[in-house]
C-alpha cells in the first residue's frame, strides 16, 4: 500500500512538473517567491487595520506567532525527523524533472511553503470572513497556487504540500483560537 502511494506521488509530481513552459516557469517562480504576494499582504494589512482598529496590533502579533509556529513545526517536527529527500535531490528522478531554480534544502516533507501559506490563509479567513465574503476564495486560491507552484517547480512531492497544507490549516485554526482567547482581555 505504501509503495503504491509513493509511486502515485512520484507519478503526479512528474505529470505536474512535466506541464512546463517558459511562461508558467515565470509565473510559478513568482508564486513561490516571498515578494510576489506583497500586494495581497498590503490589502490584508489595510483590511485588518480597518476592521480591528486599535486592536489590530494583536491580530498582527497573532499572525506573526502563527507563522513562526508553522515554520518551525514544518522544519523541526517534520523535515528533520522524516528526512525525506526533495524530488530535486532524489537521484531516481535525476534527468526527469524540469528544474527552474536551484533545489533548496535537502529535505522536503513537509513543505514549509505549504504549512506557512495555509496557516496564514486559514487564520486570515477566520479573522475576516464575517465582514468580507471575498476572503474565502482569495485566500484559498492563494494557498492552492503556492502549493501547486512547489510541485510544478519540482521541489516538493504532492504529499509534501498536501501534508503541509493540513498541518498549516490546523495551526491557523489554533492561531485563531489564540486570538479569540486573548481578545477577551482587550478594552472595547
Amino acid at each position: 500500500m505504501l509503495e503504491q502511494l509513493l509511486m502515485l506521488d512520484k507519478e503526479l509530481l512528474l505529470n505536474i512538473n512535466g506541464l512546463y513552459n517558459h511562461v508558467l516557469d515565470g509565473i510559478m517562480m513568482f508564486a513561490s517567491s516571498k515578494f510576489g504576494w506583497v500586494p495581497l499582504y498590503l490589502i490584508l494589512l489595510y483590511t485588518i487595520i480597518k476592521d480591528y482598529r486599535r486592536n489590530s496590533w494583536l491580530v498582527l502579533i497573532i499572525i506573526g506567532l502563527t507563522l513562526l509556529v508553522a515554520d518551525q513545526t514544518s522544519v523541526h517536527l517534520f523535515k528533520n525527523i522524516f528526512q525525506r529527500l526533495r524530488p530535486c535531490h532524489n537521484n531516481e528522478l535525476s534527468g526527469l524533472l524540469h528544474l527552474v531554480k536551484p533545489c533548496g534544502g535537502k529535505f522536503g516533507f513537509i513543505s514549509s511553503h505549504a504549512t506557512n501559506s495555509f496557516s496564514f490563509a486559514i487564520l486570515v479567513i477566520f479573522l475576516l470572513k464575517d465582514k468580507h465574503r471575498w476572503i474565502w476564495p482569495v485566500m484559498l486560491l492563494y494557498g492552492l497556487i503556492i502549493i501547486y507552484s512547489r510541485v510544478y517547480l519540482g521541489v516538493h512531492y504532492p504529499s509534501d504540500v498536501i501534508a503541509g497544507s493540513l498541518v498549516g490549516s490546523i495551526i491557523g485554526i489554533g492561531g485563531y483560537y489564540l486570538f479569540k482567547v486573548t481578545e477577551v482581555y482587550l478594552p472595547r
